[in-house]
């Protein structure tokens, strides 16, 4: 279910303040915990280090990201492959056949 409108997005105070106290050309990553707060346009041009749980993701923020979360940009899985034994017979063929 999405905010009310009346609301508004949901902004972590602490990054508004952050992102105001720094300049656009500061190339500083901005450290994060909150991967629920909303992209405001104040945000676009700064790199935020979105946390996944275990290590903090790069996230480039640019217009077309405003009004997604941040969460959204740094996976907190990591795909590994499908496939077991099958998968390994496939790759082995590939790698003899260079």
């Amino acid at each position: 279910m999405s905010r009310s409108l009346k609301k508004g997005p949901y902004i972590d105070e602490k990054l508004l303040i952050k992102v105001s106290k720094l300049k656009q050309s500061d190339k500083v990553v901005i450290k994060t915990w909150a991967r629920s707060s909303s992209v405001s346009p104040e945000m676009v041009g700064f790199t935020f280090g979105v946390h996944n749980g275990k290590i903090h993701i790069p996230v480039f923020i640019t217009e077309d990201m405003v009004g997604h979360k941040l969460g959204e940009f740094a996976a907190t899985r990591k795909f590994v492959r499908h496939g077991g034994k099958i998968q390994k017979e496939i790759e082995q063929k590939a790698k003899d056949n260079k």
